[in-house]
């Protein structure tokens, strides 16, 4: 890989607090050109706060920045692209009432005596979003229509439809799939050899170790490591990122099949869905894997009521009658749980603190029999589970908007558990989130199997659900391709299984 030795960017003495909380002290750091840098920690470490000032997002206290050996100080986010420096944030930025290609070329949509060139504006998104693997997407959806995996997608190609000098990747790959990930890391390494410098974000170990030139280890923001990729392995950059060992989960064993806590028949939701059909049982945990697009999260909101399903039927826990579930309240009061995909957008209220975040779906729990709500018991349960997932924050009433990205996918984890459904299903329950809060969730969705309670896992990352299953359902366009249990799965089964659908149409 093409590595200078030169300086592009360089970091000194850096700090940066938010009233008494020190969020950064004394960074020093230097990216040099045409190398990726990774940098990692975990969740409020401060990688998204050093990358936000990096891009004029976010002003320091003190230090200093320096670009080309210049002071370096962007007044905003509009001054650091026009010295070549682009971000795409691990938060998606997308304006949903617009197109692909209007999103794609917000700032910069040719025009002809000031009409809009759609032809020109719709050949210049068709070359992007080649470059990324979405040849075959029209540039004229709208993007509310789209996923979310397909959504960051849109936001890397917008990053890499712009030449730059330094492109900062915030979690790029947290809700891409193996290939749009290989389409993505093949990209920047060709950016790279053209001269681009990128600073790289995530959470994927592996992943950083496959595309990295070196890696920076920040910690309770302090950089406490900087090192050639190939000079660390993924168990030494864990203990640098935690500052302890994890303990090693061992193997685990098929557990026995509880009985059935939900049966779904021939359940439709065109054009996304086609007749899937699917049993989750008590104590299990059954995983959801498949390509981007292949309706695994289409699949889930239908059994849920928050998109009206076109047939089929759902039954709970053996029952005779199928239930009704026509809206999310159906499925709350009969004890069915859906951590979204989208969790800016449709699990989170932003602006309100983490208490009436993570005790909303419970509030009648909290509530006398007058209507009064029992602030101090509320309080004092949404404390619990804070602590129980190591959120980070200044307390329970803290802006929900305020926290890392990472922290807030904890949040909505924290707000099911409370409720303490039967059946709960989970779309990318670890995205964004750190390697020990990863192990975490993990031991905690292992508990709640062992309790009785029925676990739907969807999830882009397929070794963690080949670590965490009992059973793998594999989706390809629209239809369950194969379901695999424990010890009978591989990733090639798994992977040819999420291809087959596409086997007989070649122009998808």
């Amino acid at each position: 890989m093409n590595n200078q030795s030169v300086p592009l960017l360089t970091v000194t003495g850096l700090h940066k607090s938010y009233g008494p909380v020190q969020v950064l002290t004394g960074i020093d750091f230097d990216l040099r050109r045409g190398e990726v840098h990774a940098l990692v920690g975990e969740n409020g470490a401060g990688k998204s706060t050093l990358s936000r000032i990096i891009t004029g997002l976010t002003r320091f206290d003190a230090g200093r920045l320096e670009l080309d050996d210049v002071d370096y100080l962007p007044r905003d986010r509009r001054d650091a692209e026009e010295r070549g420096i682009r971000m795409v944030l691990q938060e998606l930025n997308l304006v949903s009432s617009l197109t692909v290609a209007e999103n794609l070329f917000i700032n910069q949509i040719p025009n002809c005596l000031g009409w809009i060139d759609r032809n020109r504006l719709h050949r210049n998104a068709e070359t992007a979003l080649a470059r990324v693997g979405l040849k075959n997407l029209d540039p004229s959806r709208p993007i509310r229509t789209l996923g979310v995996g397909q959504q960051q997608m849109i936001e890397i190609a917008a990053g890499l439809a712009r030449s730059c000098r330094l492109l900062i990747l915030d979690e790029p790959t947290a809700a891409l799939t193996a290939p749009e990930i290989d389409t993505l890391l093949a990209r920047i390494k060709t950016l790279c050899l053209e001269g681009t410098s990128v600073l790289y974000i995530s959470h994927r170990l592996e992943e950083i170790r496959r595309i990295a030139d070196r890696i920076s280890i920040l910690r309770d923001g302090v950089m406490v490591a900087t090192r050639p990729a190939d000079s660390l392995s993924h168990d030494e950059m864990v203990r640098l990122m935690v500052g302890r060992e994890l303990k090693t989960r061992p193997e685990r064993k098929l557990r026995p099949a509880g009985p059935v806590a939900l049966e779904v028949r021939k359940l439709r939701r065109m054009p996304m869905v086609k007749e899937v059909s699917f049993t989750a049982r008590k104590g299990e945990i059954l995983g959801f894997a498949g390509l981007m697009g292949s309706g695994r999260t289409e699949t889930m909101r239908a059994i849920f009521g928050a998109d009206l399903r076109d047939s089929g039927e759902i039954f709970l826990h053996n029952a005779k009658r199928p239930a009704k579930l026509n809206s999310p309240q159906d499925a709350v009061r009969q004890g069915i749980a859906l951590l979204t995909e989208d969790r800016k957008e449709q699990g989170l209220l932003l602006q309100l603190g983490l208490r009436p975040n993570i005790t909303l779906p419970s509030i009648r729990r909290f509530s006398s029999a007058f209507g009064w709500l029992q602030r101090r018991s509320e309080a004092e349960a949404a404390s619990r589970w804070i602590h129980r997932l190591a959120v980070r924050c200044r307390d329970a009433e803290q802006q929900v908007g305020s926290l890392s990205g990472g922290n807030q996918q904890k949040v909505v984890i924290a707000k099911w558990l409370l409720r303490d459904c039967d059946i709960l299903i989970f779309d990318e329950p670890t995205r964004g989130i750190d390697v020990g809060s990863k192990f975490e969730i993990h031991r905690l969705l292992d508990d709640l199997a062992s309790k009785g309670q029925a676990i739907i896992v969807v999830s882009s990352d397929l070794p963690e659900l080949m670590s965490i299953c009992d059973r793998i359902a594999v989706m390809s366009a629209g239809r369950l391709a194969a379901v695999y249990q424990r010890g009978e799965w591989t990733e090639d089964k798994i992977m040819s299984a999420a291809f087959s659908g596409h086997l007989d149409e070649p122009n998808l």
